[in-house]
């Protein structure tokens, strides 16, 4: 359960206050956004990288702003995606003039808002691309791997396009290295328990306590499989076994692990876990370079885990050892402080034009919008059962926002 917490509706952005002023030395807001970015904002002449998705998840997202990682992160309501116009405003205010890779997890309102972004953007004459996260094996079969979702592998694409934004590669590499390193990782996850939304009483949704859900989202989502409890040997091997079983062609023996906690499963229970992981790597000849076993990709409260493999080749091993500095992970030494941009950035405006009350079609127009907003306040109940079992409980919340 979320214990500490002021206004429900307040949640993310006391929370960004709160981020902004504890690593201050690393970040600060995108003004007028829901956004954080690099202390300093980007860096002349290299490519941005901008990653994002609803609240929730730290240190997804906000907390991978950094040197060697993201330039800026966009962040929504819990478990909902940001605005079109928040992820516009963040672009604007990280254009180096090198262009902007946008990452995120393969989810319908990720894809639509950041995607309007980027096309406003563009044409705006700002060079953005964007590569979606699809590593949740559980999610979709290998025939339609585009249509999977984006979980803790997040991580490792956002890891690679940051290194390499960092050393100075043009945007068409940031773009192939992040697709590259998509292409290259799978992650299976499992849930125990659910997550409950500030202000709510009963979480999402539950598990019986005999038994755990395989191939639950980070959302949610329902898993593929309910299964009996297993014992920490018996889900290393069923994690172990899934993502093998989709070991991309031409993969070499070297991985990158992230063993991810979702919020509630204890840091000496994940090292339990580890240490059978590693057991069945090492049976399968497989090598590990750099593991990580903690938290990066959660969701609030949620008792559970994922298991991510990377499989690298000399290039992307190369980005995946590279330094990293922010506030929620840290690699080798911190990369030294750089020259904030000197050229004065694109305005951006801060609202819309006025609109004249006499005016016919505005009279009309707010007439329909008042209609519009009193009806989804009172059915606001009604539209958040509606959608509780694909696990956006705040849907009625976020209609009504």
């Amino acid at each position: 359960m979320t214990h500490v917490f002021n206004a429900p509706a307040d949640f993310k952005e006391q929370f960004l206050t709160g981020l902004t002023a504890a690593y201050g030395r690393y970040l600060e807001r995108v003004p007028g956004a829901s956004a954080v970015m690099r202390r300093g904002g980007p860096r002349p002449g290299r490519v941005s990288v901008v990653i994002g998705g609803g609240s929730g998840h730290y240190p997804a997202f906000a907390g991978l702003v950094g040197a060697g990682l993201a330039t800026a992160a966009v962040v929504g309501d819990i478990f909902t995606s940001p605005s079109a116009e928040q992820a516009y405003r963040t672009l604007r205010a990280v254009d180096s003039g090198a262009g902007a890779l946008i990452s995120y997890g393969n989810y319908g309102g990720d894809v639509m808002h950041f995607g309007l972004a980027e096309l406003r953007a563009r044409s705006e004459g700002m060079d953005v691309r964007t590569v979606l996260v699809t590593d949740d094996i559980a999610s979709a079969p290998p025939e339609r791997a585009a249509d999977r979702r984006g979980i803790a592998g997040d991580f490792t694409v956002f890891k690679a396009a940051g290194a390499a934004a960092e050393r100075g590669d043009p945007l068409d590499e940031v773009e192939r290295i992040a697709r590259k390193a998509n292409d290259r990782t799978r992650t299976l996850g499992v849930a125990f328990a659910g997550c409950t939304f500030p202000g709510r009483d009963e979480p999402l949704f539950t598990v019986d306590p005999a038994r755990m859900e395989i191939g639950l989202g980070i959302h949610g989502e329902p898993g593929v499989r309910t299964v009996d409890r297993l014992s920490a040997r018996e889900l290393a091997a069923a994690l172990v076994e899934g993502l093998l079983a989709e070991r991309p062609d031409g993969a070499g023996d070297e991985v990158a692990l992230i063993l991810n906690g979702l919020g509630a499963t204890k840091y000496e229970e994940l090292f339990v876990l580890y240490a059978d992981v590693v057991r069945l790597l090492a049976a399968e000849g497989l090598r590990l370079r750099g593991p990580e076993v903690g938290e990066l990709v959660t969701s609030l409260d949620m008792a559970g885990c994922s298991l991510t493999l990377t499989w690298l080749d000399g290039e992307l091993a190369e980005l995946w050892d590279a330094p990293a500095d922010t506030p929620a992970f840290r690699r080798g030494a911190p990369l030294p402080d750089v020259a904030p941009v000197v050229a004065e950035r694109a305005a951006v405006p801060e609202q819309a034009a006025a609109v004249d009350d006499a005016d016919p079609g505005a009279l009309i127009v707010r007439a329909a919008l008042a209609c519009a907003r009193d009806r989804v306040q009172r059915d606001e109940p009604e539209l958040a059962r509606l959608v509780e079992t694909a696990g956006d409980g705040e849907h009625g919340a976020g209609m009504v926002r």
